[in-house]
């Protein structure tokens, strides 16, 4: 079995299909899609999603994409909803959060620092309920492990991951696994192909993105988290494993940075 530890299940692109991909997935194996939610218009959209069908969970948190657009105030209304949904055994986690130095304008002021101000917020929340965290790291892991460092948290997903080793390895030494998905199966991601096959595998999870970052022979049409398994291939491939230790492998790394995916009745 399966987990996919980032999944957009209620994407647009998706439509009114989410519970039919959901339903794929589930066909190809995948047990546990996990589903972040991207700001507080859609906290109460990914829990009703993962109540609706059989074989997902959900995070809550603030996208840094969506830092420009949302309110101070949001981080109270996030407060609460972590808090009620404590009791939803299929409540996992804050995310998706963290920082994006990728866009222009969000790399200078006033916006960095409102990115900054939001993710260290957040983070707080993580610490002050215990609960990991789907970091969103793109071109900003050292500011992010910088925040890590004085803010720690109990563990969590550095997803997408596309940094150095040694980036990595400070990632795994503050207690965060990795997540790796389409991008590693493109034959000139050498980085990202050289770090998932030469880090320990205790480190890495599994992931889709989806809709976004389709793997090599989905591409340039949407991801699906029913692309899993091949992905699972990729990796297999890459390590010199045989398929059914690395899906063990990656199902167990993802309960061990999700603790409470062990508890969703999700029969992981």
């Amino acid at each position: 079995m399966w987990v996919d530890t980032h999944c957009h299940l209620d994407a647009g692109e998706f439509g009114a299909r989410s519970p039919a991909v959901a339903d794929e997935a589930a066909q190809a194996g995948v047990r546990a899609i996990v589903i972040p939610a991207i700001a507080r218009v859609n906290f109460d959209t990914v829990g009703r999603l993962a109540r609706q069908v059989g074989n997902a969970v959900y995070a809550l948190g603030i996208h840094p994409l969506y830092v420009p657009t949302a309110q101070e105030a949001d981080l109270q209304v996030l407060r609460e909803a972590i808090a009620s949904a404590l009791e939803d055994p299929l409540f996992v986690g804050i995310g998706e959060i963290g920082l994006d130095f990728f866009v222009p304008a969000l790399k200078e002021a006033p916006l960095r620092e409102k990115q900054e101000f939001f993710f260290a917020e957040q983070l707080k929340l993580a610490r002050d309920f215990q609960l990991p965290v789907l970091l969103h790291v793109r071109r900003s892991q050292d500011i992010i492990l910088k925040h890590l460092r004085r803010i720690r948290v109990p563990g969590g997903i550095a997803h997408a991951f596309n940094g150095s080793d040694q980036q990595a390895r400070t990632f795994v030494e503050l207690g965060l696994h990795l997540g790796f998905g389409g991008a590693m199966t493109f034959p000139r991601s050498l980085q990202i192909r050289r770090l998932a096959a030469e880090l320990p595998l205790s480190s890495i999870v599994l992931e889709t993105d989806a809709p976004d970052i389709s793997p090599a022979w989905r591409h340039p049409d949407i991801n699906t988290p029913d692309q899993i398994p091949r992905i699972g291939e990729v990796l297999a491939e890459l390590r010199q494993m045989p398929l059914h230790e690395i899906a063990a492998a990656t199902t167990a790394n993802a309960q061990a940075a999700l603790p409470r995916l062990a508890h969703a009745g999700l029969g992981l």
